[in-house]
């Protein structure tokens, strides 16, 4: 087997956070990483309160994995923040590709394409990878795009998903790193806004394939509150106030359209609740000119 490609351009680095109750996936998706045709200039393991393996040695992977265990789980916004710390003291990294730990690489040119796209665009700010199940099938709501978009229709997004990502550092640098407050749930459109805000581009490529096990957001206990009191942070954190009620009601009726459980429509609104009495964080809004940019690609800010 040829070995993997060196890295002229923007240097790859890949991050994964883990909870420790999923070592065969890790192991799987460390070993598609290992098979790249562009070797990561670092890889990076996060045990989000869990002992972790070594890996390096067993997979056969290139060069060093570096493994950084947590004594707490810090959530998935957390845990990836501790990668980029690390990252950031290392100063050798230009983007960092994140990818879930139940994930798989199932193609061998994910990071040499990933590298392509940011040299040849200094304000790419984060490219968005395709979901897919073992069978091909993308879900609807894996599409970021509003309704039932083509999933392999590319180009600028409002969004991306945090199951298989590119993040540029030098725009963590200017936008600051996730929102590890939020701990699940909307993480991601804190992070897009914030991105957005500050005029880089988020792209869409369909081409960067992430095999994921078909799942429902629903299966975390926490799921219903989390979601609704996040919700709350991200638009009082993020959005001009007049649009503020405006979202916050678009979402009531969704809701209550599409949520069949008693029990989880009473989490829900719990969890509003408990996001209006609570802080999420600095009260940074975005400019209304980010409103109209975000409206012409397709997803205005309320929906």
């Amino acid at each position: 087997m040829s070995q993997p490609e060196s890295q002229p351009g923007p240097r790859i680095a890949v991050s994964v956070v883990t909870m420790g109750n999923r070592p065969a996936e890790v192991d799987a998706l460390l070993t598609s990483v290992a098979k790249q045709d562009l070797a990561p200039s670092r890889i990076v393991v996060v045990g989000n309160g869990c002992p972790l393996p070594e890996f390096a040695e067993r997979l056969g992977l290139p060069g060093e994995v570096t493994c950084i265990e947590v004594d707490e789980n810090l959530g998935c916004p957390g845990g990836r923040n501790v990668a980029l710390a690390r990252l950031r003291e290392w100063g050798d990294v230009d983007v960092v590709v994140e990818l879930d730990d139940d994930g798989l690489l199932v193609d061998a040119d994910v990071l040499r394409r990933v590298r392509d796209l940011y040299a040849a665009d200094p304000r790419l700010g984060i490219v968005g990878f395709r979901i897919a199940d073992e069978y091909g099938e993308t879900q609807r709501r894996h599409v970021p795009r509003v309704g039932a978009a083509d999933p392999m229709r590319g180009g600028p997004v409002t969004g991306f998903l945090g199951g298989g990502h590119a993040l540029s550092m030098a725009m963590l640098a200017e936008t600051g790193d996730w929102p590890a407050e939020f701990f699940f749930a909307h993480e991601e459109t804190d992070l897009a806004w914030r991105a957005a805000d500050a005029g880089w581009t988020i792209l869409y490529e369909p081409e960067l394939l992430l095999q994921h096990p078909k799942t429902s957001p629903a299966r975390h206990a926490i799921y219903y509150r989390v979601t609704a009191r996040n919700r709350v942070w991200l638009v009082r954190r993020r959005l001009p106030i007049p649009l503020i009620p405006v979202h916050l009601g678009v979402w009531i009726a969704v809701t209550l359209l599409r949520t069949r459980s008693a029990g989880g429509l009473k989490a829900w609104f719990g969890g509003f609740v408990e996001g209006l009495r609570t802080s999420g964080g600095e009260r940074r809004p975005m400019r209304w000119r980010t409103v109209w940019r975000l409206t012409r690609l397709g997803r205005p800010p309320v929906i």
